[in-house]
């Protein structure tokens, strides 16, 4: 059961798994953290995602690894960083209006053109 700050307030579990996440960003080697806030931002200005934080997740458990392993940063999103955070949001924008209107499109786009039925 929910406290009573819960109560009036909504669940915290969201703004916990972002405290967490900011906090191991704040963690990382300086070049691993700058990298990790750019893709942040890149996400938040152009990813059209949602609020889950999966996503946010999954790129800290990345850069966590990669810091450890001292693998460069080059080397996770190669030369070109907006094909990278292109690709890697396209993993977690499956459901959610974005996806809804790109299949919308394509199906429309697939009728005009007679490939629809």
């Amino acid at each position: 059961m929910p406290n009573l700050f819960e109560l009036v307030t909504g669940d915290l579990t969201e703004k916990r798994r972002w405290r967490d996440y900011k906090a191991r960003a704040k963690a990382l080697p300086a070049n691993y953290r700058d990298a990790v806030e750019a893709i942040e931002r890149y996400l938040m200005h152009f990813g059209s995602i949602s609020s889950d934080m999966t996503i946010f997740e999954d790129l800290i458990d990345l850069f966590d690894r990669a810091a450890a392993d001292g693998t460069p940063i080059r080397d996770i999103v190669g030369d070109d960083p907006i094909a990278f955070v292109e690709a890697f949001k396209e993993n977690y924008m499956k459901e959610g209006w974005v996806a809804k209107e790109r299949k919308r499109f394509v199906d429309a786009i697939d009728r005009a053109a007679g490939d629809g039925s």
